[in-house]
């Protein structure tokens, strides 16, 4: 039963595959009919958009002559406005005008509206004889002129322009005028269709030429029945004359795919002949080596025996052989590839002997290296490993010491590099402000930030710093600098690489707002007396930040600035106690120098020391001498010699209210 339900689902596939396959016959079989039908529909196609082409021709010349005969309406619809108004301005026209006999001569518009002018005229200047006269003289001077032009045309021109004078294109002016645009449009609508066609009758008449037959009236003889009548039947004809065309074509092509593939296979017999034969050649000329070796008289006992046959069948004798065919093929391959390794390791070798950082290299081998064809180098190298396996344990050894050396550079180089990020740090929590200042108090006055590196990653920056020192080192004219602090700033920022460090300081104004300015923006936002008060406090940073590294980081007194008439630039009450806020929270005493009387500033300090040099200012100088011994005390003045002026003859001392101390 399962091998009867196999047999039946096998058998629906057999009818199923057997009816896809007939049914890809049947296509097959009536693909030459659709192809046939297809270039049928292809040339109706054509057909049909080459008379959609002429109709859509038509259609727009059509629609150009009714765009013409609208403006005309139009233009007539306007004169007949044009002439009812100015019917209804002439005093005594009827409203109703009489039907004008068949005989009786019709009388032009113009020159109706020309008489009725000279009637007003000769109505309003009657009265006036010189006037009249010279009115006349002028109109007759006009009428002759005008009967002049009118002689010199033809008489069909003059009847043509009476038919147009009697038509409501000629009844005024703007209907002349517009009557004119439009047959010069219609003019040039006209040539363009006279050009068009012309061109047209140019192009088929060269084609005409073109396709006409060199000898005779005809390319070739036609039945009577497929001789055309007309342009529709042969056209027909040539669609049927097409398909046929590309019936035979298809079988044309279908007949040279087969005699294709017969003559390739025709190739292919004649090659595995071929090979055959090659094959036999081959066997033939072995086995006639076989038995001139077996009767060569040279050969010993065992070498002219005759050579054991296989003890085994043929089947193991041919799969013996396969194995043998197949090991000796990868013992092949195993040959090629090391002769391809062999050659490769001598061209690196070659390369690495021609590098350029070996220039200064004068040894016999890398000569004989350079100089030796590729071939020739393997018989050399076991001669070249013993000779270089001495001087490569000495290299090694030194290669050692050096990274020694380079480990230990580096170590210390870290050491500093972290002492120097230890200070800016120690720099930014030395900057804390005290309390009093606002917003200010106990804020850093200066923020310092960077990414702390790793410990790896600060170990390979900075021997790329002391690599590429060592390199500029070996440089004749390299201008890199190697002393300790040119290494130790490169140092500092391989160590803040990618992001670098970022430095913000407050900005002093005057209600003390915690707004951060970058360092570098301070020359375009800070004041002058913005810009001192800045730097007066960094000195300050800087100072407490010496006193701490040199242990004294207990000590209140951090060291003295002197500053030359700072007043004059920063002399605002915010500022001046900005830097003494700053410089008392740091330990650092400020001394200000000025000539300036400014009382509010000068009010703001607990002591002020007048200084007056008469000597000096007696002498024509204005500087201040100083001594270099400095004795303790004030100087003794002689009671019985001359006044001295330029010495300091009194002090003045402050003393600190001394801070209450916490229990």
């Amino acid at each position: 039963a399962r091998v009867r339900d196999e047999r039946q689902d096998a058998a629906q596939r057999a009818r199923r595959a057997a009816d896809a396959l007939a049914g890809l016959a049947f296509r097959l079989r009536e693909r030459s009919g659709w192809q046939a039908k297809l270039r049928e529909l292809a040339d109706d196609a054509a057909e049909s958009e080459a008379r959609a082409t002429v109709c859509l021709e038509r259609a727009r010349a059509a629609d150009e002559d009714r765009r013409a005969a609208q403006r005309a309406a139009d233009d007539a619809r306007r004169t007949a406005r044009a002439l009812r108004a100015e019917r209804a301005e002439i005093a005594g026209a009827p409203e109703t005008v009489p039907e004008p006999e068949a005989d009786a001569p019709r009388a032009a518009l113009p020159a109706l509206r020309e008489a009725y002018r000279a009637a007003s005229q000769l109505y309003e200047k009657v009265g006036v004889g010189a006037d009249l006269r010279a009115e006349q003289a002028r109109a007759e001077s006009d009428e002759s002129a005008a009967l002049a032009e009118l002689d010199r045309l033809t008489n069909k021109v003059r009847t043509r322009a009476a038919q147009l004078l009697e038509s409501t294109d000629g009844a005024d002016g703007p209907s002349r005028q517009a009557a004119a645009a439009r047959a010069e449009s219609l003019v040039q609508m006209l040539e363009s269709r006279a050009s068009t066609a012309s061109e047209q009758l140019g192009r088929f008449r060269g084609e005409a030429e073109r396709l006409a037959p060199e000898d005779g009236d005809t390319h070739t003889e036609l039945p009577a029945e497929l001789v055309p009548a007309d342009a529709e039947q042969a056209q027909t004809l040539l669609r049927t004359a097409t398909t046929e065309l590309a019936v035979r074509t298809d079988a044309l092509e279908t007949a040279r795919a087969a005699h294709g593939e017969l003559l390739y296979a025709h190739r292919a017999a004649e090659d595995g002949a071929g090979g055959f034969d090659e094959t036999a050649a081959l066997l033939r000329d072995l086995l006639r080596g076989a038995a001139a070796d077996d009767h060569d008289p040279k050969r010993g006992d065992e070498e002219t025996q005759a050579p054991e046959p296989y003890p085994g069948t043929l089947e193991e004798a041919r799969h013996s052989t396969a194995e043998a065919r197949r090991s000796l093929r990868a013992c092949a391959g195993d040959l090629s590839a090391a002769e391809a390794g062999v050659r490769e390791a001598c061209d690196v070798l070659v390369r690495h002997a021609n590098a350029t950082r070996y220039e200064q290299v004068r040894t016999p081998a890398r000569q004989q290296i350079r100089e030796l064809p590729a071939s020739a180098l393997p018989e050399h190298a076991a001669a070249w490993a013993q000779a270089f396996a001495p001087r490569l344990r000495v290299l090694t050894d030194e290669l050692a010491q050096l990274e020694r050396n380079r480990d230990s550079i580096v170590d210390r180089l870290r050491g500093l590099v972290d002492s120097a990020l230890t200070t800016l740090r120690l720099a930014q929590r030395l900057s804390r402000l005290p309390e009093g200042l606002g917003e200010w108090s106990g804020q850093e006055f200066l923020r310092i930030r960077f990414e702390e590196p790793d410990r790896t990653t600060l170990t390979e920056r900075l021997g790329e710093v002391v690599d590429e020192a060592t390199r500029a080192a070996l440089k004749k004219n390299s201008d890199l600098r190697r002393d300790g602090m040119s290494l130790l700033l490169r140092g500092v920022q391989a160590a803040l690489q990618p992001r670098g460090v970022a430095v913000e300081i407050l900005k002093p104004d005057a209600v003390l707002r915690a707004e951060r300015v970058p360092v570098g923006q301070m020359g375009d936002v800070f004041s002058g007396g913005q810009l001192l008060t800045a730097a007066i406090a960094l000195y300050c940073t800087m100072a407490a930040l010496r006193s701490n590294d040199r242990g004294r980081d207990k000590h209140r007194h951090a060291g003295t600035l002197f500053l030359d008439n700072p007043i004059g630039r920063a002399n605002a009450t915010y500022l001046l106690e900005l830097q003494r806020a700053v410089s008392d929270a740091l330990g650092v005493q400020l001394l200000y120098t000025t000539g300036l009387f400014d009382t509010t500033a000068l009010a703001e300090f607990p002591l002020v020391i007048r200084l007056r040099n008469d000597a000096d200012l007696r002498a024509g100088l204005k500087y201040i001498s100083v001594e270099e011994h400095l004795r303790p005390g004030l100087p003794q003045q002689d009671p019985d010699g001359e006044t001295v002026h330029g010495e300091i003859t009194a002090t003045r001392m402050f003393k600190r209210t001394p801070e209450p101390v916490a229990e």
